[in-house]
């Protein structure tokens, strides 16, 4: 899988994680994979459904301890 963008937002508090990733998501274009890296624990619920209500799939959620990893696509 190839990764097109890659936000890292390790250390902002939210609702800034959602808010970032929202934008980014903005500027993809059909096909293109963003890579999102977070600590915010609300960010394991608001991230995934922003973006699925936004009509964009999840790839990919992980958690390596406090960070957690999204792999977003555009369809």
């Amino acid at each position: 899988m190839i990764i097109h963008y890659s936000l890292n937002l390790e250390g902002e508090a939210c609702p800034y994680p959602a808010i970032a990733t929202i934008d980014a998501l903005k500027e993809l274009k059909s096909g293109e994979v963003l890579e999102i890296l977070c600590d915010c624990p609300q960010s394991i619920n608001s991230i995934p459904q922003d973006t699925k209500n936004r009509g964009f799939e999840i790839l990919e959620i992980d958690q390596d301890g406090p960070t957690l990893r999204f792999l977003i696509q555009k369809p």
